[in-house]
């Protein structure tokens, strides 16, 4: 399974009134893993940055002029995507202007099928909130000390590792906590790295042994033999 931890940095909120894409930033997972392959492109918006949006990400109209037009990296940018899923925090606004700018290349869209949205998962494993990036990443312990600033490559590194973190993968015990001991911890897993004691479950009819007559004996006097700190003893001979 193909997925893409993905976000964007723009020049403002509204991508039919103005305001363009500056950044896009995509991680590749599979199954759940990061492949170490990634996407990222600074994009010429051929406007000027607002001050609200230059607080946000740093990225000015100067710094900006000599990078490529959205037109120029859309094929690359559409082959990197591919029918990955995109997995994205708050999907409707990165979508807005992906979209967007692919309609205005004259390029397919990405349709709503292919986007997993993230702060849908988290609102309703965490309904009492917050969940902003930031937010989730104190829930779950995620270094993000370095993001002073919004980047589009960070975030999206960062928002992999939440992911896995909403889906319970780096907090499963493997299956091998047993269904009591799961039950009395109110169905938390145990730590990382750590497997619990499993007891294995005594079979309500025990089968016959196989062993007979002066076989029996014999194995018998063989475990007796062993003294009493043989680890047969612990399990009843």
């Amino acid at each position: 399974m193909r997925e893409i931890s993905f976000d964007t940095e723009t020049t403002g909120l509204n991508p039919r009134g103005g305001d363009r894409l500056v950044e896009i930033g995509g991680v590749e997972l599979i199954n759940h893993i990061a492949t170490g392959n990634s996407y990222h492109v600074y994009i010429n918006p051929q406007r000027d940055m607002p001050e609200e949006a230059f607080r946000v990400h740093g990225l000015s109209a100067e710094f900006l002029s000599d990078k490529p037009l959205f037109e120029h990296v859309a094929d690359e940018f559409l082959e990197f995507v591919g029918d990955a899923t995109l997995v994205i925090h708050n999907a409707a606004f990165d979508m807005g202007f992906i979209n967007e700018e692919l309609k205005r290349a004259g390029r397919r869209t990405i349709p709503n099928t292919q986007v997993l949205d993230t702060l849908e998962i988290a609102r309703r494993k965490h309904p009492t909130g917050p969940n902003s990036l930031d937010a989730l990443c104190s829930r779950y312990g995620i270094d993000n000390s370095k993001r002073v600033k919004h980047g589009a490559l960070l975030d999206a590194e960062i928002l992999a590792e939440v992911y896995l973190e909403l889906i319970g993968g780096r907090q499963t015990a493997l299956g091998l906590v047993p269904e009591e001991e799961e039950m009395s911890s109110g169905g938390q897993s145990t730590a990382p790295g750590e497997l619990g004691t499993f007891n294995a479950r005594k079979r309500p009819n025990p089968l016959a042994p196989l062993l007979q007559g002066n076989e029996l004996e014999a194995h018998k006097a063989f475990i007796e033999g062993m003294g009493e700190n043989a680890i047969w003893g612990k399990y009843g001979g």
